[in-house]
């Protein structure tokens, strides 16, 4: 370390309110962040020391450790060994690519983001929270961080994939992650190698996309049509097939009983694996959900799961459960790097869970997304406005004739104060489909309801 990379140690603007029902650590983990994503803080700002900012902000040193583990889980700073901690040289390339329902405040004055891939956060049940975090902050200091994640942690999502998604995976079958993109990584890392080839959905999810891309892997896409992923296009040669199949991202449709069982068998005539992305599979209104992917062949299939959707991106935490091979490879790439996934989202979901606060938020998750998608629906409907997707999730498709119709519908969107999704940008190759993505747990209900007759206006003025 040079003497100038020892000397700045850059002031922090960071006031924290101890009347806010937001605990400390996050408001400590949110004021770095926008510091950093704000210019304030540069890649290779040295930060103090988690006891000599706790000192300063008169803080436990709890609270100033677990703002720091949340921010080094999103990679937004980086330890040095016997140097200290930096703010990375550039922002992380996994950050949301839309504001959050917290950030409304910082939209536009009149706007409303009806974005998809955002959490009912106002939902949670804030004392449950505050005495989650709580209970959290009173975990002794840890010296070790283990490999796999927290023990109780596993327990309960273990737990959770049998209750609510009908896996039946020991504890010992559970990796703790940093959520599905860092899982993503970690995938990438440890179990391919640059050029390998893999097969994506099409439309899909562009973080996984780009993740393997930057890998070196080689991407092929894989058309999507009302069953889900058309495994008679999968490409031959390829060493992972990734997609969505409870509730396809972003058309909404679920994979048929027919395509599951046909890409299992794929997988193993064909010898790759199959990671399932889970991202929503609890957010189901209408019937019960199809087995997951790795209930019907653990033997090929890695499942993704994440607490983002049905809790907040705030924590950091998900899982995984894999075929022992894959599981060994993650843990050997994790012991060669050090990375481990940050135990102080995992400390705050076992707290819910074991007050019961977890499984209560699921039940008023569904009841209170599932009003909202037929507030939405049945609009639609009444105006004559055709909609895609499943009785699932957070946002429904409204499909388009053209780029220039998706291109006007946003447009005109932003001038009356409403942010909508264009389907366009979920493609990793030219668009095939077009449409309006609208997402409805990001707001209030009554901000929905009264933003209805502008989303009808706007849609049906290419339906008519």
């Amino acid at each position: 370390m040079t003497h100038a990379e020892a000397t700045r140690e850059t002031a922090l603007p960071v006031t924290l309110d101890r009347e806010s029902h937001v605990p400390l650590a996050v408001q400590l983990a949110d004021a770095l962040r926008e510091s950093a994503s704000s210019g304030h803080l540069r890649g290779g700002d040295r930060l103090p020391s988690t006891r000599a900012l706790a000192g300063r902000l008169g803080v436990s040193r709890t609270v100033t450790a677990a703002a720091y583990e949340q921010l080094h889980a999103e990679g937004w700073i980086v330890g040095k060994h016997g140097s200290g901690t930096y703010v990375t040289t550039s922002p992380p390339s996994a950050r949301p690519e839309h504001r959050s329902a917290a950030a409304r405040d910082e939209l536009p004055p009149g706007r409303l983001a009806l974005l998809p891939g955002v959490p009912w956060a106002e939902g949670l049940d804030r004392s449950a929270w505050r005495r989650a975090w709580r209970a959290a902050s009173d975990t002794p200091p840890a010296v070790y961080l283990s490999r796999t994640g927290l023990g109780e942690y596993r327990e309960v999502i273990s737990e959770h994939l049998l209750r609510h998604r009908g896996l039946d995976a020991g504890t010992e079958s559970v990796l703790a992650t940093g959520g599905t993109t860092a899982a993503v990584v970690e995938l990438a890392a440890a179990v391919l190698a640059p050029g390998d080839l893999v097969a994506v959905e099409e439309p899909g999810y562009q973080r996984a996309v780009q993740t393997f891309s930057r890998a070196g892997m080689r991407v092929a896409g894989v058309p999507v049509d009302e069953e889900g992923l058309r495994t008679d296009r999968i490409p031959p040669g390829v060493r992972v097939v990734y997609c969505s199949p409870a509730h396809q991202y972003p058309m909404g449709c679920r994979m048929s009983a027919s395509r599951r069982v046909e890409l299992a068998e794929l997988a193993r005539e064909r010898d790759f694996l199959v990671v399932e992305d889970d991202y929503d599979g609890e957010l189901r209104y209408d019937v019960a959900p199809l087995p997951l992917l790795a209930s019907l062949a653990p033997d090929v299939v890695v499942h993704l799961g994440t607490t983002s959707k049905i809790l907040t991106p705030t924590l950091g935490a998900g899982w995984m459960v894999a075929p022992p091979s894959v599981t060994r490879a993650v843990l050997e790439h994790r012991e060669l790097t050090g990375t481990r996934p940050s135990p102080a989202g995992q400390h705050v979901v076992v707290e819910l869970a074991r007050h019961g606060d977890l499984g209560r938020h699921l039940r008023r998750l569904r009841r209170e997304l599932s009003d909202r998608r037929s507030i939405l629906v049945d609009a639609f409907a009444t105006a004559g406005v055709p909609v895609l997707g499943d009785d699932a999730g957070a946002h429904l498709v409204v499909p388009l004739p053209s780029a220039e119709d998706e291109r006007e519908r946003i447009a005109a969107g932003k001038r009356r104060g409403v942010l909508l999704d264009g389907l366009a940008r979920h493609f990793a190759t030219a668009p095939t489909a077009h449409g309006v993505l609208v997402g409805y747990a990001g707001c209030s209900r009554s901000e929905l309801a009264e933003c209805v007759p502008t989303l009808v206006d706007l849609t049906r003025m290419r339906h008519r």
